[in-house]
């Protein structure tokens, strides 16, 4: 793994690092990856190298990615199947499409009769094996086309549910409509559709409006850099 103050030699990068990046805000991690990529072309003069992403993280989420290179994009899978934490914040009394903000309020709910503990214990309902149907803007494929394809163009898809693990739920802010959060799951849990979810076991309405990816396995957000700080590594002048 490379964190260094100094890049490595490209046989290293080549042979494989794991790099850990914190994706910043409206970045796809597709975005970040090519970023990654054309540095070290740059750096080292080289018309290609294999980059990859253990997982993705939407636009509007923050927060840990893991990028492999060179020969270590064979473990991409390894990594992506480990457990991941986020931390985020759930708004209570609106729904959307989208199941977060990249899409407008479709629906508006009244949330005065909501109670603390009524929120504390619905979250820990959630807590075990559930069933999850993923969200329509998402980048699962159906026949062939993304789902956000059919969302955007206002086509109706069915979308089968699947089953993960929520490990820990816990509420630690209350701020109505605001609740924040931090979850413990297993590989191919969707936080917009858990945030959507709890809205409707609190016949309310809820769509996430914050989300920071904090871990994955043992890889901690907090030794993460920056694309900047990856950037900055190099001699090149951008």
């Amino acid at each position: 793994m490379n964190n260094n103050s100094t890049p490595l030699p490209l046989e290293a990068y080549q042979t494989g690092q794991v790099l850990l990046i914190d994706k910043p805000l409206h970045w796809t991690s597709f975005q970040v990856v090519n970023k990654i990529r054309r540095l070290l072309k740059k750096q080292y003069k080289i018309k290609k190298i294999k980059v990859g992403h253990a997982g993705t993280l939407d636009p509007l989420a923050t927060g840990l990615l893991i990028l492999c290179t060179g020969k270590f994009t064979k473990k991409i899978e390894h990594y992506q199947a480990q457990e991941k934490e986020y931390t985020g914040i759930i708004t209570l009394g609106a729904t959307t499409l989208s199941y977060d903000l990249e899409t407008e309020i479709n629906q508006t709910f009244d949330t005065s009769q909501l109670t603390e503990k009524q929120i504390v214990e619905t979250a820990q309902k959630f807590i075990g094996k559930i069933q999850q149907q993923p969200p329509v803007f998402s980048a699962l494929k159906k026949d062939g086309k993304r789902l956000y394809e059919f969302a955007r163009a206002g086509e109706t898809v069915e979308i089968p549910t699947r089953t993960v693990t929520i490990k820990e739920f816990e509420i630690t802010k209350i701020e109505m409509p605001h609740i924040t959060f931090r979850v413990v799951c297993s590989k191919g849990t969707y936080i917009r559709s858990l945030a959507h979810d709890f809205g409707k076991a609190l016949q309310n309405g809820a769509h996430l409006s914050a989300l920071r990816r904090t871990k994955i396995g043992d890889f901690t957000v907090k030794n993460a850099q920056s694309i900047t700080h990856f950037e900055k590594l190099f001699t090149f002048d951008m």
